[in-house]
């Protein structure tokens, strides 16, 4: 079956299962984690060891605040982040997103009164189905 994408260019229709929905099923399984280990650690060229995987789909402190929705959040070995989303439809301003993400992590894993240097690294991985150029 093909099928255009908006452009005039015809693009065959796959039967393959699409990253996101692995992720949103296969990888909630703890059994299952060493598919994700295995992508990240080729990723990132380091060992990556999950330790947990967190559920973080709103994270808002007040009504004024903004939603900080991701599909995954990792913690590796060494208690650095690692933000993991999916994104299916292009977004005016996705770069902004990205980093406010990534952003709010950092405060959101550092105590007051604790200093900077406490402050753990947060890594973004973001698999979008869209032109980001």
């Amino acid at each position: 079956m093909k099928k255009e994408n908006g452009k005039g260019d015809e693009l065959m229709a796959s039967n393959y299962i699409r990253f996101d929905w692995a992720m949103k099923r296969l990888l909630r399984n703890k059994a299952n984690f060493a598919v994700l280990e295995g992508f990240l650690t080729t990723l990132l060229n380091e060992k990556i060891v999950i330790q947990k995987l967190l559920e973080s789909e709103s994270n808002q402190e007040d009504e004024f605040d903004k939603y900080n929705r991701v599909d995954m959040l990792a913690e590796n070995s060494k208690g650095e982040l690692i933000l993991i989303e999916v994104q299916n439809n292009n977004e005016y301003a996705y770069f902004q997103r990205m980093l406010f993400g990534t952003s709010k992590l950092v405060t959101e894993y550092i105590n007051r009164g604790e200093g900077y240097d406490k402050v753990r690294k947060v890594y973004s991985v973001n698999i979008v189905y869209f032109s980001l150029g």
